[in-house]
């Protein structure tokens, strides 16, 4: 008989040989413990009335106009929010039933985001989040930098000397990765440096060091949400055309805005080479498009309605006209399919492409690294500010 590690059982059972202990995997079988878990939570929550988003599975709502209730969870992470506080308090009462709860009152920290709250709306942070990282590193007294890196720096695999010891470096990429949820402008260097996570080499911690220098200027930097703006969902797509050194793919870029309120962005390596500028663009513009469409689902189960369609700025006319136009097949038909999509939202009048201009393009940071001044620029335009520093 095998007892697991802090089960006791009594004198008489464990001096019979003969006993067989048997246990509840959903408890201490690890693998399946989470899945009962939240199994038995939505079970208690839908029997509640509640009903379960399709676009995020972890979104619970129910009710509409003041009765509505929204319930987000994380693994034993729990966040109720709607404008009737009674219900909240029934509703928080009839789950202390099935499990032991622990209130913590208005949402102020949760897994290392700062809330804060006021009639102007709501700004988040990971402030303290990443003064324990520059504490941690050392970095809590070095000179700031201006940007998370260096325009002039381009990244491969090749230069430099391979770290004797990569634990460290990966361990401080996967501690800048999840800083990126709210720090849309170190998005783009984060991305890049965790690349080379399996052979880290001295150029790529130099850049690291770099980055945590900037974060050393502005700890107190976040996204600020505003209770005055719109409901219109918004995009800016860009994509930098054979970016990468390494396999010469491009980066696509974008963010995705609420009103004036930045709520989804992006940078990723596109999975195949493309021809031209404009076929990177295009595919920028599928992928900013599908992000939109989650969007848009997630919007309909808060019951906000998207009556016209949402706009998506780009500053390439040709990738415009792909999108817009399908007799262009000659020289789209070795795009795949999935690409294609695009043109059915235009169809259907859910997505709207405008042209911009380039310098007005505010998914470029998040394509490549750019100068202090025009990231400084673009980053007053998306609703990142610092609360903790002076005016």
């Amino acid at each position: 008989m095998t007892i697991p590690q802090g089960l006791t059982l009594p004198p008489s059972i464990c001096a019979d040989t003969t006993m067989v202990c048997r246990l509840h995997k959903s408890i201490y079988g690890l693998k399946k413990s989470s899945r009962k878990w939240y199994q038995k939570l939505s079970d208690a929550l839908i029997h509640e009335g509640f009903t379960q988003s399709q676009a995020n599975y972890t979104l619970f709502t129910k009710g509409s106009n003041n009765t509505f209730i929204a319930l987000l969870v994380y693994v034993d992470d729990i966040i109720i929010t709607g404008p009737n506080l009674p219900l909240l308090h029934q509703l928080q009462d009839s789950l202390h039933t099935h499990f032991k709860l622990k209130a913590l009152g208005p949402l102020k920290y949760i897994l290392g985001f700062e809330i804060a709250q006021a009639q102007e709306g709501l700004f988040l942070s990971q402030r303290k989040y990443i003064l324990q990282l520059l504490d941690d590193t050392g970095y809590t007294g070095s000179k700031p930098a201006k940007t998370p890196m260096d325009p002039r720096i381009k990244l491969d695999d090749e230069q430099g000397t391979l770290l004797e010891d990569p634990s460290s470096y990966q361990q401080l990429i996967g501690r800048l990765l999840y800083l990126t949820l709210s720090r849309p402008d170190i998005t783009y260097a984060v991305n890049n440096l965790s690349q080379f996570m399996s052979h880290p080499r001295t150029p790529h911690l130099q850049v690291v060091h770099h980055l945590l220098r900037y974060l050393k200027g502005s700890p107190g930097q976040g996204l600020l949400y505003s209770a005055k703006s719109s409901l219109h969902l918004r995009g800016f797509s860009y994509s930098d055309w054979a970016s990468c050194p390494i396999t010469r793919r491009s980066t696509t870029g974008f963010c995705i805005f609420l009103g004036d309120c930045l709520i989804s962005w992006r940078t990723k390596k596109q999975p195949t080479i493309s021809k031209s500028s404009a076929e990177a663009e295009y595919r920028a513009l599928a992928a900013t498009s599908s992000e939109i469409t989650w969007l848009q689902y997630l919007l309909a189960d808060f019951h906000i309605p998207q009556d016209t369609p949402a706009f998506i700025y780009c500053d390439n006319q040709f990738a415009i006209h792909i999108a817009n136009n399908p007799t262009f097949h000659e020289r789209t038909k070795h795009i795949e399919l999935d690409c294609h999509f695009i043109r059915d939202k235009i169809k259907q009048s859910t997505i709207h492409l405008i042209l911009v201009n380039s310098t007005l393009q505010l998914a470029d940071a998040f394509t490549k690294p750019l100068p202090s001044t025009t990231l400084t620029s673009h980053i007053a335009k998306i609703s990142v500010y610092d609360i903790y520093s002076p005016p």
